[in-house]
């Protein structure tokens, strides 16, 4: 008998997890929230959560020896998600509060907001809307609409090398940037589709279908 799919939801010490994994549970029995290596090596997929600062990310995720084994997992072809801070994470650099190297699963960077108009607040803190960019379907994605609204809070955006993973983007304060990157096995989303209602349910729904 074969054993039930796992979805590890990573713990690296930043943010409440709480929202995500009552989300997941949602839809499979099988979510374990750990920090244990070897549960995530042999994981069906894997969630990468987070608020907070990118260097301060990196270290928790260092700290516990992750970072070879979230790179391996995100190269197996299993499928990966990075939540608002843990997206950034999967770039290769990140410019806050310093510079920091980061997963380089997919090649990118992390910078402050362009431009933005006056008296636009940072961090961006509230319900925006997404535009898909994409012209792939892709079955995560699938009950969006080519413009749905998701809870966003962070200061800082992720800036993919190739315009080919920026799946879909998000005006904020006259400035475009990258809401969801998509390479292969591998999603990102700056938003919280756990803080999204049921718009942003189905998009973890729909990740934990993928296998």
């Amino acid at each position: 008998m074969k054993p039930k799919p796992t979805i590890s939801i990573i713990d690296y010490g930043l943010g409440n997890l709480y929202s995500i994994t009552k989300a997941c549970r949602k839809f499979s029995d099988s979510v374990v929230v750990t920090e244990d290596p070897e549960v995530i090596r042999s994981s069906s997929a894997l969630i990468l959560p987070g608020v907070g600062s990118f260097g301060a990310g990196i270290d928790g995720l260092k700290r516990r020896g992750l970072v070879k084994i979230i790179k391996e997992f995100a190269d197996s072809g299993r499928p990966i998600l990075g939540i608002c801070l843990g997206a950034q994470l999967m770039m290769s650099w990140g410019y806050e509060f310093g510079e920091f190297a980061g997963l380089s699963i997919v090649s990118g960077k992390v910078i402050k907001f362009g431009k933005l108009l006056p008296g636009t607040k940072v961090p961006h803190i509230g319900w925006n809307k997404i535009t898909v960019k994409s012209k792939k379907k892709e079955p995560i994605f699938s009950s969006l609409g080519e413009k749905s609204y998701f809870y966003f809070v962070h200061s800082y955006v992720m800036q993919p090398e190739d315009s080919k993973n920026i799946f879909a983007t998000t005006n904020y304060g006259g400035n475009s940037f990258c809401s969801i990157i998509k390479q292969g096995n591998i999603y990102g989303c700056q938003f919280h589709p756990e803080k999204s209602g049921e718009v942003g349910l189905k998009v973890i729904k729909n990740f934990i279908r993928l296998i």
